[in-house]
């Protein structure tokens, strides 16, 4: 488990914004049930909580930047 800053990748923010955006797009076009809130917890509890755990654990640089420019 992570605890404090995460390393920022530069190829995976890329990656996030653009073909991952788009492969979303489709997947909520074609599943009923996909990107809902709470989906998480009904197909995997066991990554759902430990997702929930590093993101109240773990700050990223976007954040710090977003609280000194608020």
């Amino acid at each position: 488990m992570k605890f404090g800053v995460r390393k920022p990748s530069l190829k995976r923010s890329i990656s996030a914004r653009t073909t991952g955006r788009a492969k979303r797009a489709v997947k909520k076009a074609l599943i009923p049930g996909y990107g809902k809130k709470g989906m998480g917890w009904i197909t995997n509890p066991k990554k759902a909580a430990y997702n929930k755990v590093y993101h109240k654990t773990s700050i990223g640089v976007g954040d710090i930047l977003k609280k000194l420019f608020k």
